[in-house]
């Protein structure tokens, strides 16, 4: 089996629709995808209306959350979306992007980028604005050559000039709150050093403590050393060990299924979720 767990639509900051994403990852030879969106489950409804036979989606969702200054992400994965208290703290999540988003506008503005809100608008359609969005803009303007080149502390990234705080949970409600709903979690791109700061090793031995379930070690933002030291870190610590592509569309470079997660992992995960359950293809 070929399982991706953590993948992007139109939903948040990809590029592919929903329906789109799930063709995709058929084509590209996955038995197992998840679609986790920022912040949303807005997009689930069409991939699941789109889902080909043999092809298996688990729903999710990839939470902002902060803790001590440093922003991290959290994938929550087959949880009740109908979950009131988790549902709201996702909304409050995604209210605070649009002003968030054109605050920074503004610091790009006053750092001589001619961008606008309008045109950031336009990319983000009907997702939910975030940093990617800014970032295509400001390729489109030529101030910076890939979406990646966005992400330093020159721009965008958490350090970067331009950089605007949001709403976001605290990391240890964020498992409360899944866990509440009947899901899963797993610490994405723990040490994607690349994106900005990261909390230290000891947060994610108290986030273990606490009822985290896995961490994703392997990613395009990780190196091989990295990799090596998240998967031993997760057998110290207990925790699953994912692997997934991080998928953006044509935003990214990363292809669906770059990075896999091992099939036994994949069936702990189903295992411990009791919110919802893996959807099964029938030719949609």
């Amino acid at each position: 089996m070929r399982i991706d767990l953590h993948t992007h639509s139109t939903a948040s900051d990809g590029t592919d629709t929903p329906a789109e994403l799930v063709r995709h990852a058929a084509a590209a030879g996955l038995d197992v995808v998840a679609l986790t969106d920022h912040d949303t489950v807005g997009g689930h409804a069409e991939a699941r209306a789109a889902l080909p036979a043999g092809l298996t989606l688990v729903t999710g969702a990839e939470l902002s959350c902060r803790i001590d200054g440093v922003s991290l992400h959290l994938l929550a994965y087959l949880f009740d979306p109908e979950e009131p208290e988790l549902a709201r703290e996702r909304e409050l999540v995604r209210d605070d992007r649009v002003p968030r988003a054109q605050g920074m506008v503004a610091k790009l503005r006053d750092l001589g980028v001619p961008i606008t809100w309008e045109q950031v608008a336009r990319i983000a359609g009907d997702g939910a604005v975030g940093r990617p969005h800014l970032a295509t803009a400001l390729v489109e303007l030529g101030v910076v050559p890939s979406v990646s080149d966005a992400f330093t502390s020159e721009w965008l990234a958490n350090d970067g000039r331009a950089y605007v705080d949001k709403h976001e949970l605290d990391p240890f409600d964020a498992i409360r709150l899944v866990k509440a709903a009947g899901g899963v979690t797993v610490f994405a791109h723990p040490l994607a050093v690349k994106r900005g700061s990261c909390v230290p090793e000891s947060v994610i031995a108290e986030l273990a403590a606490s009822g985290l379930d896995g961490i994703e070690a392997d990613h395009m933002d990780h190196d091989a050393p990295t990799r090596a030291r998240l998967h031993g870190m997760a057998a110290d610590l207990g925790l699953l060990a994912t692997g997934s592509s991080d998928y953006h569309g044509s935003r990214k470079s990363c292809r669906l299924g770059e990075y896999t997660t091992d099939p036994e992992i994949y069936g702990e995960i189903v295992r411990r979720a009791t919110g919802a359950f893996p959807v099964p293809g029938t030719g949609g």
